[in-house]
């Protein structure tokens, strides 16, 4: 079973950069509070490095 992380948005995406909405975008959150399962990949954990600010890691598992 693959590795996976469970990634919580705690910020706003008001009157942040563009890029910075559209990595929250990519990762599948768009609003407060909301948790979403991802592989963990490195791709995963670059887009979480670039925009610590709005979301933390909740969990690992696997």
């Amino acid at each position: 079973m693959a590795k996976t992380i469970v990634v919580k948005q705690i910020g706003s995406p008001i009157r942040r950069p563009e890029v910075q909405r559209k990595t929250l975008i990519g990762l599948g959150l768009n609003k407060m509070h909301k948790t979403r399962e991802l592989e963990d990949t490195p791709a995963i954990r670059g887009m979480v490095a670039k925009i610590p600010h709005l979301v933390e890691i909740v969990e690992e598992r696997g």
